[in-house]
């Protein structure tokens, strides 16, 4: 049945990938985009697919998979199926940089650097806080994220309200998150199957872990060791998210939830199963950003939760029913 779920959910990506190439502002479907490939003398097809709309769906499949995968990371970590992998300040520290280096005039690869300068930077802060008497506690870390991303959030309102009108919606629109300026898929495709092999490495730990810090330490676990480093893995996996496309959420914090009502929670499953859903979510809602009101672009953020609170909500009241 699991095996079965996974393919479902292989098949269903491919199938949003698919749909991400045919579909756009232009008027040419998948086939038509095909068969024009193969001519030399029509640059306009390979424009269209393997240098705008593959790339795109590629690098938003990438980024759905990496932000559900820390979306895993952070609901074990805090014991919270209910955790965001924002919840710790990462995405905040890197809004708070990038949204710096767009009002000093810079753009590009320097506010992708100062992205995950700034989410990097939130990291050290919440880890070097959160610490005290036994280590870092769950609560401890909530609450010291919390407090750094509202820090965060404070400052990225004052420069949103002192910044001039012209680049104001442009920051905005980053903040919904966008993947108008995403480039190359490589690196977050990179990123996102490191984590996902780590997050396979670490299943059986994921497992006892979720059962309680004592249980795991009876059974001679390293519980601060592993602790610690699914607290970076899910940090560096936000980073990385956030650098790439802004802030989208929703789809780290539903996706891991969803799969354990549907699949069990066995992380041998729920690890790749929340990959495949979450990349495919944030490609279907990439595919209605760009389409619903062409040419017009609307914010992925918004549309992941149009997306994936009915679909929650269906879910939940299924449990309900069974239960």
């Amino acid at each position: 049945m699991r095996a079965i779920a996974l393919l479902a959910l292989a098949a269903a990506a491919i199938l949003a990938i698919g749909l991400a190439v045919a579909v756009g502002s232009a008027d040419a479907g998948v086939a038509d985009l095909l068969l024009r490939l193969r001519d030399a003398d029509d640059p306009t097809a390979r424009t269209i697919v393997l240098e705008l709309r593959l790339p795109r769906a590629l690098t938003a499949f990438a980024t759905g998979a990496a932000l559900a995968l820390a979306g895993v990371f952070m609901q074990v970590l805090l014991r919270n199926p209910l955790a965001d992998p924002y919840v710790l300040g990462v995405s905040g520290g890197a809004a708070t940089a990038a949204l710096a280096a767009m009002l000093a005039g810079v753009a590009g690869l320097a506010v992708d650097a100062a992205a995950a300068a700034g989410a990097l930077g939130a990291m050290l802060t919440v880890f070097a806080l959160a610490h005290g008497r036994g280590g870092w506690t769950p609560a401890r870390l909530l609450l010291t994220g919390i407090v750094v991303a509202a820090g965060c959030n404070a400052a990225v309102s004052l420069m949103l309200a002192m910044a001039e009108e012209a680049p104001v919606r442009g920051m905005l629109f980053w903040l919904m998150g966008d993947f108008s300026y995403g480039g190359s898929p490589v690196p977050m495709m990179a990123v996102a199957a490191a984590g996902l092999a780590a997050g396979l490495a670490l299943a059986r730990p994921l497992d006892v872990l979720a059962r309680g810090e004592l249980q795991a330490a009876l059974l001679g676990m390293p519980v601060r060791a592993t602790r610690v480093a699914l607290y970076l893995l899910g940090s560096l996996l936000t980073a990385a998210a956030v650098t790439t496309a802004g802030s989208i959420g929703f789809v780290g914090l539903i996706t891991p939830h969803l799969v354990r009502l549907a699949l069990g929670s066995s992380h041998r499953v729920v690890v790749p199963a929340s990959a495949l859903a979450g990349g495919t979510l944030l490609v279907l809602a990439d595919v209605a950003a760009r389409t619903v009101a062409a040419p017009r672009q609307l914010p992925v953020g918004a549309l992941t939760a149009m997306i994936g609170v009915p679909a929650f909500l269906l879910l939940m009241r299924r449990q309900r029913s069974v239960a």
